[in-house]
């Protein structure tokens, strides 16, 4: 009996795939490394962009133009009265104030206004006893219906073209009839409100309330704000407004005046340790979050951690922004960050110590400002100011290194999606070229087996 023709049981597709998968193995290996050192590169740099912008924030809000690390402050002894801030420039004391009356905006009311016909010309606003804008009665009947409604009026005040928001018109429905606003949006005594309607044609419910005094009120007087110095019967200042800044460095808001007889407020001003502290130390926060951040990105493999290389471990050139900034730390000249607490330790990072800090600003209120300097584009100066230069050179949108580098890797990630393609191209043509190869042995193992089988049909011998 003849013997059929063995062979080993494989699938042709696996088989294939498996061949194809070896043919371009060493080739993809590699091509897999470059991707995935891309891809690390492309978030590494993210993730420096977002450090770096992160840490340029918190110094211009921190050191910005008019921002200060050194602060004071300014307390009335009550506080009842109003609020007051100063900068590092105002000079400490106590001084008094007497608060007679505050500064007030105009509000008139005319009461009884019905809706008129025929009314064209032109209404006046005047403000402090002068034309302020004039409003064109002709155009207010915004319906086109004849009939100008206190409604219409008001919106044709609030949309005259020279209004400008100086004056807001509102309407109040009363017993049938309609009350119109008028507000200024200023303070002061300028700012009192009257009506011309002298130009007014046609019969006008609003030109018959501004004549009749009944009708017309005065709902807030407009008057300027005013204090005195010292006491109730000290130098007079007015002005406009309730805020006053007769003190150099010192803002004063007042919001609340004083009755005849009362003592006058006293304000202290001084310097504010928990604010220039809590400054310091936010600024020594950001420098350490920006400084965490490089450390990681640059970091090579810990073996102790086992933590994989950092995106830039073999990059000198983000390593050197990382040792820049230690040095920019340093003032060429005069004091240094360490003279007021801030001390750098060895992992690069900064800590604060608040006693030192406190104690040089109060032998040196301004030396603080000196060495931390102003982050400014047009001046800057100090330590700020030269972290802020060096950092735009990364940061820079138009042609910052982190831009110049995120376009090469990103030409480098097409060139490989472009190599990958090519790679996927030639193990289609091997799978292909394999699963034809080992489909006709399959097939042809089928047909020599057939003939086997059929020649010991046709010639075995059974019999003994």
């Amino acid at each position: 009996m003849a013997t059929a023709i063995s062979a080993p049981t494989y699938d042709p597709i696996p088989t294939a795939n498996d061949l194809a998968d070896k043919y371009i193995a060493s080739r993809q290996a590699i091509l897999t490394a470059q991707k995935s050192a891309a891809n690390a590169t492309e978030k590494g740099l993210a993730d420096l962009s977002s450090a770096l912008s992160a840490f340029q924030a918190s110094l211009a809000s921190l050191t910005g133009l008019n921002k200060t690390m050194y602060a004071q402050s300014a307390v009335f002894g009550d506080t009842t009265l109003g609020s007051a801030s100063a900068t590092s420039t105002a000079a400490a004391g106590t001084y008094s104030f007497f608060v007679k009356q505050l500064a007030a905006p105009s509000q008139v009311s005319y009461t009884g206004l019905t809706d008129s016909t025929g009314v064209g010309g032109k209404l006046t606003v005047n403000m402090g006893g002068a034309a302020a804008f004039e409003v064109d009665m002709a155009s207010a009947d915004a319906d086109g219906n004849g009939t100008l409604t206190p409604r219409e009026i008001a919106a044709a005040i609030n949309a005259a073209a020279n209004n400008g928001g100086k004056v807001t018109a509102s309407i109040v429905n009363t017993n049938g009839t309609s009350e119109l606003v008028l507000t200024s949006k200023e303070t002061g005594a300028n700012t009192a409100l009257t009506l011309d309607t002298s130009l007014l044609t046609g019969t006008s419910s609003l030109a018959a309330a501004n004549a009749d005094p009944a009708r017309r009120r005065v709902l807030s007087l407009a008057q300027d704000a005013e204090i005195r110095v010292g006491s109730e019967t000290g130098t007079v200042i007015t002005q406009a407004t309730n805020t006053f800044t007769a003190i150099d460095g010192v803002k004063m808001t007042f919001t609340k005046a004083q009755a005849s007889g009362e003592a006058p407020v006293t304000l202290t001003v001084g310097p504010d340790d928990k604010a220039t502290t809590a400054n310091v130390q936010a600024f020594v926060d950001a420098f350490n979050k920006l400084r965490t951040t490089l450390t990681k990105l640059t970091s090579g493999n810990d073996p102790a951690t086992k933590a994989d290389d950092g995106a830039f471990a073999r990059d000198g050139g983000v390593r050197a922004l990382n040792d820049r900034l230690t040095a920019l730390l340093r003032p060429g000249s005069g004091d240094s960050l360490a003279t007021f607490g801030i001390i750098a330790n060895r992992s690069g990072t900064l800590e604060l110590n608040a006693d030192r800090l406190l104690a040089q600003l109060a032998r040196n209120p301004n030396g603080l400002d000196a060495v931390i300097g102003v982050a400014s584009a047009s001046n800057p100066t100090g330590v700020a100011g030269e972290l802020d230069k060096y950092l735009k050179s990364w940061s820079n949108g138009v042609d910052g290194q982190i831009k110049q580098r995120r376009e090469q890797n990103g030409s480098l990630q097409t060139r490989l999606t472009d190599k990958q393609s090519l790679l996927d191209q030639q193990h289609r043509a091997a799978y292909d070229r394999y699963l034809k190869q080992f489909t006709d042995l399959q097939t042809m193992q089928g047909v020599m087996n057939y003939n086997v089988s059929l020649f010991d049909a046709l010639f075995g011998n059974d019999k003994d």
